[in-house]
């Protein structure tokens, strides 16, 4: 049972790319009372526990627990259940940030070139910036060769991009932002 996800309903849902379906977060803060931050903590640590489990962590009925989890996805609070992937064991030895200044004339190009760089397999994260850079890529790759063949051809070849700048990465961590911790 442990190798299942435990909340199908709201794993199929997620399976889906990007977030069309659910509903817009508020403007605002949500409403979530002192349960339902501690669940948020609890399957941002592992989307995979067992509601029973889940029920017994939080100290409601297993029925009252999947409601509360069923309710924080309809209100936009948990967007999706995703898996870590150890980029290392898929063979991506090096993980680089790339910044990205866009001609001041090609501007109108911002959202072709988001687009583009989102289909390229070595993109793991994309942002689009405001200040002095537009972009910000994430990017796992083999070897800093791959790295040099990626910006080459996907940015220093498009007459639209000004400016690359490229930062190895020696060590990187997702975990529950601080910020979050606190509202939790």
């Amino acid at each position: 049972m442990a190798d299942t996800p435990h909340f199908s309903e709201a794993n199929a849902a997620a399976s889906a790319p990007g977030t069309a379906g659910l509903p817009a977060a508020a403007s605002g803060p949500m409403a979530l009372d002192a349960i339902d931050r501690q669940i948020i903590a609890l399957l941002h640590e592992n989307a995979r526990i067992p509601n029973v489990d889940l029920a017994r962590a939080v100290g409601v009925s297993p029925s009252t627990c999947l409601a509360r989890v069923r309710s924080l996805r309809e209100r936009g609070v948990i967007t999706r259940y995703t898996a870590e992937i150890n980029p290392l064991a898929l063979g991506f030895t090096l993980q680089a940030l790339v910044s990205v200044r866009i001609r001041p004339g090609a501007r109108h190009l911002m959202e072709q070139i988001s687009d583009e760089l989102r289909t390229q397999p070595e993109v793991a994260q994309l942002f689009f910036l405001g200040g002095s850079e537009d972009f910000l890529i994430h990017v796992r790759v083999r070897d800093s060769e791959h790295v040099r063949q990626f910006v080459l051809k996907n940015l220093s070849a498009n007459p639209a991009v000004a400016l690359t700048e490229t930062n190895l990465v020696f060590e990187h961590h997702t975990a529950l932002s601080a910020g979050l911790r606190t509202v939790l």
